[in-house]
């Protein structure tokens, strides 16, 4: 076993630091990051975005992936998510705004910005619900979120391929096989059928 993989099981539970179940509406706004939470080390039932306290890793994320290292400029790049994002660009290129991406990136930043200190927890769910009326104006359903996820992560794919052919993200067909395990019926631990589409419209309850 690597390095890497002794400290990482040496760090402690998310669930020792934050032992309270999520209700439905809440799994139901940290499943809207889920598409982006491919990596083994992720959470996708709770606020903080790891199985195990990591804040390092967050700030580190932010940093080199997003230029991220104040409050400021995490409040910034949430307001352009919300207003604008990728979706902008993808309207020009094929006459739709897949929402989906820039929600789900939305709240993948929102939640490392609380494992990084940057935003409270209280300020990191005032965060996920204020993305929330738009994305259910936006889709009916897990699978048309999924649909206009895979759609923007395209759009945003290539345009890296042009700028930067060198420095790849994961191949989209990566993408699409964890699309397909979080859409599929038979997948018990998928927070898609933890907290069905219609759950946001229905009465909050303990889970």
């Amino acid at each position: 076993m690597g390095l890497w993989s002794v400290r990482s099981w040496t760090k402690p539970r998310t669930r020792s630091r934050y032992p309270a179940a999520l209700t439905a509406h809440q799994l139901w706004m940290v499943s809207l990051g889920a598409p982006v939470s491919r990596d083994r080390t992720a959470s996708r039932s709770t606020l903080y975005p790891f199985t195990r306290i990591d804040d390092d890793s967050a700030r580190s994320w932010l940093a080199d992936q997003w230029e991220i290292t104040t409050r400021d400029e995490l409040s910034a790049r949430l307001d352009e998510l919300a207003a604008v994002g990728y979706r902008a660009r993808a309207r020009q290129l094929l006459g739709v705004e897949p929402l989906a991406w820039d929600a789900a990136l939305y709240v993948d930043i929102s939640r490392r910005g609380f494992a990084a200190g940057m935003i409270t927890e209280a300020e990191a769910w005032t965060a996920l619900k204020n993305i929330v009326p738009a994305v259910v104006s936006a889709y009916g359903s897990w699978r048309e979120y999924a649909d206009h996820y895979l759609l923007g992560r395209s759009v945003w794919r290539e345009r890296l391929e042009r700028l930067d052919p060198g420095d790849l993200p994961a191949p989209q067909a990566t993408a699409d096989a964890h699309l397909r395990a979080l859409l599929d019926p038979a997948n018990r631990a998928s927070p898609w059928n933890l907290a069905p589409w219609d759950t946001i419209g229905l009465p909050d309850r303990t889970r």
